[in-house]
């Protein structure tokens, strides 16, 4: 049974930066899709990034591309997400997720394995 720990949120002004981790337990990253989700308040829960575990290859969601960037350490066995030019429609509260790897990353469906997520809050 993984586990998923993430790690990172908090409060940050607009434009400002914050890295979320997400630490990996009873599951290889290095064979698995990881995803980073968001869910705001009223709001359904989108998938934000992936990345291949196999390939490195990554997936961004329109309203983040140029500004996150998703990156893993497969020796920590560790997921992380960079957020760079923060905006106040980025508050969310963010999930990592796993899944058996996959040739297609931008699909939502899938992952079976969450962590508790974490509150991202950016002020204007």
């Amino acid at each position: 049974q993984a586990q998923l720990v993430e790690s990172g949120g908090g409060l940050v002004q607009a434009g400002g930066s914050l890295r979320l981790s997400c630490a990996v337990s009873g599951r290889a990253v290095a064979s698995s899709n990881m995803g980073w989700f968001r869910q705001a308040p009223g709001k359904e829960r989108e998938l934000v990034a992936a990345i291949s575990g196999i390939s490195g290859r990554t997936y961004y969601a329109d309203s983040v591309k140029g500004r996150f960037t998703c990156s893993n350490d497969n020796g920590k066995n560790t997921v992380y997400l960079q957020m760079n030019s923060l905006k106040p429609e980025d508050t969310a509260v963010y999930y990592c997720a796993a899944r058996p790897w996959s040739s297609v990353l931008d699909q939502k469906n899938g992952y079976n394995y969450w962590g508790q997520g974490t509150q991202v809050t950016v002020s204007s």
